[in-house]
């Protein structure tokens, strides 16, 4: 029966799992990695809200997504790059390298279902590797702190999505390459290209800056300040689903090199279109709780019924602090609310410290209907006030912000015992017993 064919195929493959020692070597290094950044961010979160004594420092600015969950799962993104893909590549390299591979296309099930039999092991894996991160939650709670369901769930999603982007890489990584060591190198080279990627694009505009919005750690980012970005989640979906497609091609080693690269390029061809489309859009949703990535809901309402397109002419070069916060609190909050807007980043140098005054440097110019505005702020209120004179549409009138921060001045207790004791000794108990018990 097919359905007991697969289950029989993914205890195997979840055998070969628990056969792991880098597998078992993750879980016993994730937990002190979590517990470290969950202590360490108490104990910052505890002093910002007071608990020498003293008043808490800026009470709105306060937030556990930032100050505690963020730097808590922050461990899981390390994992996922530099310990998850040797767990991935193994469940593959191995059986290619032993022949057991080519045994296991003889039987009645296909390579489809193989690999999908891998991807929920290393899922069911990825998963219980959560443990630590969820006991942080449970102990925020015991502390007496607050939780926003929908940002942190919205964080979760991104950390999924991470895993299955870093799976899917590491398993054609595996398939393709002709040994685990070849499949490790290639796909942390895929990872440091990235960081470089972005760091080329920073401050730049165009394909470059959109190609590096997609990024692992850009991607990831957009989960941790609360979006939800259905692009983000499309484009990173099919990359890891596009490397199972590509190992599934490449394990079938009853075609020749050449139908399997003629098959991989369609893939590839497949895959842009996909990305190209996924990218247009730009709909997104803003789930965190001090609605850091909006505008007040009156401005929002203004902004609305603009109907031009905006251009933004920047002087700013990328190494500019200014340039940051542009991005963060005006232009990334126009672009999710505007029907069209363009950004061009003009500044010549990426320091800026060769600009001339000639050069226009820290100028920011603002388009609208034939209509042009300059200014060299940074500042919300004085940006929109701008755009309202180019749009010719009232301003609204504000009010202060509803949030009112979340300051906890507690200790970590108990927290220590479990990183840094309970959980490596647990591991190393289980981990020796389920590999003397199969071995």
């Amino acid at each position: 029966m097919p359905s007991r064919r697969f289950r029989w195929l993914v205890a195997k493959e979840f055998r070969e799992l628990m056969a792991s020692r880098a597998f078992w070597l993750l879980l016993l290094m994730i937990g002190p990695l979590v517990g470290h950044g969950f202590i360490t961010a108490v104990d910052t979160y505890a002093e910002a809200s007071g608990i020498a004594g003293g008043p808490a420092a800026l009470a709105q600015g306060l937030s556990p997504l930032d100050g505690i969950f963020v730097p808590a799962f922050g461990a899981y993104d390390l994992a996922v790059t530099l310990l998850f893909p040797f767990v991935a590549i193994r469940l593959v390299a191995a059986e290619k390298a032993s022949g057991a591979w080519k045994l296991l296309l003889q039987s009645p099930a296909s390579s489809a279902t193989m690999l999908l039999a891998k991807g929920l092991t290393l899922l069911a894996g990825w998963v219980f590797a959560w443990i630590p991160g969820l006991c942080a939650l449970v102990l925020w709670k015991l502390y007496g702190g607050t939780l926003h369901t929908p940002e942190m769930l919205n964080l979760l999603l991104g950390h999924l999505l991470r895993f299955v982007l870093a799976a899917g890489l590491a398993v054609a990584a595996g398939a393709i390459a002709n040994g685990a060591a070849s499949a490790a190198i290639a796909t942390l080279g895929f990872t440091v290209g990235t960081w470089a990627l972005e760091f080329i694009a920073a401050g730049r505009g165009g394909v470059l800056a959109k190609l590096a919005s997609y990024t692992p750690t850009a991607a990831l980012r957009v989960f941790e300040q609360g979006q939800f970005r259905p692009g983000t989640v499309l484009v990173t979906s099919a990359i890891g689903i596009t490397g199972f497609v590509a190992a599934g091609i490449w394990l079938h080693e009853g075609r020749t090199v050449r139908i399997r690269c003629l098959a991989s390029v369609a893939l590839l061809l497949i895959f842009t279109l996909f990305v190209v489309s996924a990218s247009r859009l730009r709909t997104a949703w803003d789930l965190s709780e001090n609605r850091r990535n909006s505008f007040s809901a009156a401005d929002e309402a203004a902004l609305a019924r603009v109907r031009h397109p905006l251009r933004v002419t920047v002087f700013l070069s990328p190494e500019d602090p200014r340039l940051m916060d542009l991005d963060r609190n005006i232009l990334a909050k126009l672009e999710r609310i505007l029907p069209e807007m363009e950004i061009v980043h003009a500044a010549h140098f990426r320091s800026g410290l060769f600009e001339t005054p000639g050069d226009h440097y820290g100028e920011v110019w603002y388009e609208m209907a034939g209509r042009k505005s300059m200014t060299r702020s940074t500042t919300e209120q004085i940006v929109l006030d701008n755009l309202y004179q180019l749009a010719q549409v009232s301003p609204p009138s504000r009010t202060e912000s509803e949030y009112p921060g979340h300051p906890l001045p507690a200790r970590p207790r108990g927290a220590a015992w479990l990183y840094y004791a309970a959980w490596p000794l647990a591991t190393c108990l289980a981990g020796w017993v389920h590999l003397r018990v199969w071995s």
